[in-house]
C-alpha cells in the first residue's frame, strides 16, 4: 500500500529571527497563497498537497516532539501515531528510517513517499501526478529507489544536482535512470549542468519500498538500522516512549542523500531512477526566497506583517514587520534612501542586512541570546 510521511524537522535558522527554536518556519503562518486572505504554514500547505494521492490514514509527519501539540492544533488529522515525534534530531537518514521502520512493521510491501515541509510547490495536479508515476516505478519493482527532479530555471548554485540517464521501458518520458548525484557546484559547472538540458534540481523527495530501504539501511548506515528495528520492535508495546528515548538520541546522524542515496547509486542490486518534476518549486530556505513569495510594489520594494512600511526613495528591499500592535496599531520600519536591504522585526529582535549577506544570517543567530533562538 501506499503511505506518504512529510520531514518537518528543519531548524529554519536563515530566517531568524522570525524562525526559532520554539517554532521552526515550516510551522509559522506567514505564507499568502492567490486568492487567500489568511496566512497558513508551509506544513500546512505540505499536507494539503497530499490529497487525493494518498488515503489521510496513511499519511504522517516527522518532526520534533515538542512541535506535537502545535501541529495537532494546526493539523488536527495528524495527531497520535500519526505524527512520528523525534525525541531530538539526527538528521534526515533517521527520519525516513523512522518512517520505513513503522510502515514496514505492520505492511510487508509498504511503499511510501518522502516530502517536504519547507517548499512551495505549484500547480499541485502536476506535483501529485509525477508522485503517482513514482509510486508506479516503485510497485513496478521494489529494489528502484525514486528521487524527484525540478526543471531548472537558472545554474542555481545553492542546489543539488541530478543528471538524468536512460528512460525506463514502460514509463512515459518523465521517468529514467540516474547517472550521478551532484552537490551544490560552483557557478561555472552549475552553468554547464543547466545548458546542457542533462540534469534537474534535487528536490529532496524520494519514493521507496520500506523492506528495500532498511535493507539498506543495514548495509549502509548499520547503527542506525539496529537502532529503528528495536524501536520498531518496541512500537506497538508499553515500552515504546522508552525505547524511542533511549535509543534515537543515540543514532549517528547524516543525510538521507549523503548516507544512502550515494552508496546505493554504486550499488547494483537497486536502481536509482529520477522522475522530472517541470513545476514552481521554491526552497523557502532564507529571505530571499521568502521575499519571492510577496508581489512586489512598482520600486521593487516587498512588503509584509502586521505593522507599517514606509519607504522613501528605496528599492528592492524585504521589509517584514512584526511585533504585538499598541493601541491598534503595529510597529512602524521606514527606510530612507535604502536599497537591497532585509529589515525583519518581531518582538524581541529586529534583523537588518544587505540582501547578498543573507546566508550569513547563521552567524547572527548563533550570537543571539539563548532565549531569542
Amino acid at each position: 500500500m501506499r503511505y506518504a510521511m512529510i520531514m518537518a524537522g528543519g531548524a529554519g535558522t536563515r530566517l531568524w529571527p522570525m524562525s526559532r527554536r520554539a517554532m521552526p518556519k515550516q510551522l509559522i503562518p506567514f505564507i499568502f497563497r492567490e486568492g487567500s486572505k489568511a496566512p497558513c504554514s508551509l506544513l500546512q500547505l505540505a499536507a494539503g498537497r497530499l490529497e487525493g494521492l494518498v488515503p489521510p490514514a496513511r499519511r504522517v509527519i516527522c518532526t520534533g516532539e515538542r512541535y506535537r501539540t502545535e501541529i495537532e492544533r494546526a493539523l488536527p488529522d495528524f495527531a497520535g501515531d500519526r505524527l512520528l515525534g523525534e525525541p531530538e534530531g539526527r538528521d534526515t537518514i533517521n527520519a525516513v528510517g523512522f518512517g520505513a521502520a513503522v510502515f514496514g512493521l505492520h505492511d510487508a510491501d509498504a511503499v511510501f513517499a518522502v516530502l517536504t515541509a519547507d517548499h512551495l510547490i505549484e500547480p499541485d495536479d502536476v506535483f501529485r501526478d509525477a508522485m503517482d508515476l513514482g509510486f508506479r516505478l516503485v510497485e513496478a519493482d521494489p529494489r528502484r529507489l525514486v528521487t524527484f527532479a525540478i526543471k531548472p530555471t537558472s545554474p542555481a548554485t545553492g542546489y543539488g544536482y541530478v543528471q538524468r540517464g536512460d528512460p525506463i521501458d514502460g514509463f512515459d518520458a518523465r521517468a529514467s535512470t540516474v547517472r550521478e548525484f551532484k552537490e551544490k557546484p560552483d557557478l561555472e559547472t552549475a552553468t554547464r549542468y543547466f545548458q546542457s538540458g542533462q540534469y534537474g534540481w534535487n528536490a529532496g523527495m524520494f519514493i521507496f519500498h520500506a523492506r528495500t530501504f532498511m535493507e539498506l539501511l543495514g548495509k549502509f548506515a548499520p547503527e542506525s538500522c539496529k537502532g529503528l528495528t528495536r524501536i520498531a520492535q518496541a512500537w506497538d508495546t508499553p515500552d515504546r516512549a522508552r525505547t524511542l528515548a533511549e535509543v534515537y538520541p543515540t543514532l549517528p546522524k547524516t543525510s538521507v542523500d549523503y548516507g544512502i542515496m550515494e552508496p546505493a547509486s554504486r550499488d547494483n542490486s537497486v536502481t536509482i531512477c529520477a522522475v522530472d518534476m517541470d513545476l514552481h518549486w521554491l526552497d523557502v530556505g532564507s529571505w530571499p526566497a521568502y521575499a519571492q513569495t510577496i508581489r512586489p510594489d512598482d520600486a521593487g520594494n516587498r512588503v509584509r506583517g502586521t505593522g507599517e512600511a514606509v519607504l522613501v526613495d528605496s528599492r528592492d528591499n524585504l521589509v517584514i514587520t512584526g511585533g504585538a500592535p499598541r493601541d491598534g496599531h503595529g510597529h512602524t520600519v521606514a527606510l530612507v534612501g535604502c536599497e537591497g536591504l532585509i529589515v525583519v522585526q518581531t518582538d524581541d529582535a529586529t534583523l537588518i542586512m544587505p540582501a547578498d549577506k543573507a546566508q550569513d544570517v547563521k552567524k547572527a543567530h548563533e550570537r543571539a541570546r539563548d532565549e531569542l533562538k
